[in-house]
């Protein structure tokens, strides 16, 4: 069985100004090409396949051209909900959908069993069965307590998402039993989910969901299935480096940061025994996105490295951040000089004096009561040049020491 993961499209997304559509269009395309290419079973779209919950006419109109597409090739596709979707937007079409070979699971059910999706090779076989676990929104799965803490809050909706996953999981086993005997072999299990986990590295375009009520779901509380198909995050990663649990991040950079991030989508081989490999292919660019910073002097050369990216047709676009020469007042005007004569267009103009001076000033009015424990460790860990791996390991420990100590006061 060979699984496309990706996730995290926002179609529709309205970026500084500028539309996404033409990127988004050639996307799809390249997207059909690997499918035919690399002989792909099914597609999987862990979460936020919208930017917003009403997306634009132009959005709703790819989304559906992919629908067809596939269904075209004879390639299944499974959607689930982000925190960007709306469940209603998404479900709307969710029946007539389901005649072209795409399931949509928007948001969680109260019968899990419905959340249990058996994928099937390109023969018609039955190929894997998945968890399709979508963003889990508080109020689906829990109810308030009056006079909880914070970490109470934390803790209950961990739990409770925790719950849902095993629930969830145990269906899929019933369900691999009950097609045991018209079978050859177990059936691997694909879990899937978008949210946050513990280690994890985000960039600035990635709204925080559970805000005060869940900073990260550990690892641990993931269900023991073959292979995790996580969305949420756009840069691609291995989770607490596990091979089986994946961020394939954003296909299309969403923000300035992360415009140096080679993007990608993952295959997913998987068979009886489970998960067999993950390949990654490269997304290309199909939109010069660059961040320059210097003094007017040394953005001259940047510029023109940036341009390279670009053509007249389609024109880079820059986020520019000047250093040194920042206080200057007419500073838009003699960034517009530089870029005249080439194909560039200016998105964005960053003094970085005014961004150190107001990040400094959120500091300083910032006290140790406002911060979690968990906050300070963070900042810290940022002043370090660790690997992802390192990271996630340091992060699982200290949260391992700070739940010792608590339940130690308790």
């Amino acid at each position: 069985m060979r699984l496309l993961h990706t996730s995290d499209w926002h179609l529709g997304q309205h970026f500084m100004g500028k539309s996404r559509q033409a990127e988004h269009q050639a996307l799809i395309g390249w997207l059909l090409d690997q499918v035919e290419e690399h002989a792909v079973d099914a597609v999987l779209i862990a979460g936020d396949i919208f930017d917003t919950g009403t997306p634009p006419s132009y959005a709703r109109e790819l989304y559906n051209q992919l629908v067809g597409q596939l269904y075209k090739a004879g390639v299944p596709l499974l959607v689930l909900g982000g925190n960007h979707d709306s469940p209603a937007t998404l479900g709307e079409s969710r029946e007539l959908l389901a005649h072209l070979g795409t399931t949509v699971i928007a948001s969680t059910h109260e019968d899990v069993t419905t959340q249990v999706i058996v994928l099937p090779q390109r023969t018609g076989e039955p190929g894997c069965i998945v968890c399709a676990i979508p963003f889990v929104r508080p109020r689906d799965v829990l109810h308030s307590q009056a006079g909880q803490s914070a970490e109470e809050k934390q803790l209950s909706l961990q739990t409770a998402i925790q719950e849902h996953y095993a629930a969830v999981h145990a269906a899929a086993l019933a369900k691999m039993l009950s097609l045991a005997n018209s079978l050859p072999g177990k059936l691997p299990i694909v879990a899937t989910g978008h949210l946050t986990t513990v280690g994890a590295s985000a960039s600035e375009s990635v709204r925080e969901i559970y805000v005060g009520a869940l900073e990260a779901f550990p690892t641990t509380a993931f269900p023991p299935a073959d292979y995790i198909a996580l969305g949420h995050i756009h840069r691609p990663q291995r989770v607490g480096g596990l091979e089986h649990i994946r961020y394939c991040g954003s296909p299309l950079a969403l923000s300035f940061d992360e415009a140096r991030q080679q993007k990608e989508v993952l295959l997913v081989d998987l068979d009886a025994d489970g998960l067999k490999a993950v390949t990654a292919l490269p997304v290309p660019c199909f939109q010069g996105l660059v961040a320059v910073s210097g003094n007017l002097d040394s953005l001259r050369g940047a510029i023109a490295a940036a341009a390279a990216e670009g053509s007249r047709e389609r024109p880079t676009w820059l986020e520019v951040t000047v250093a040194e020469d920042d206080y200057l007042a007419d500073l838009p005007a003699r960034i517009e000089a530089l870029t005249e004569g080439w194909p560039v267009e200016v998105l964005r103009i960053r003094r970085q004096r005014g961004n150190t001076a107001a990040r400094l000033d959120a500091a300083a009015s910032e006290t140790l009561d406002e911060l979690s424990p968990h906050d300070v460790f963070a900042r810290r860990l940022q002043q370090e040049e660790l690997s992802d791996e390192m990271q996630a390991a340091l992060n699982e420990r200290y949260r391992a020491v700070v739940a010792g100590l608590q339940g130690e006061e308790a």
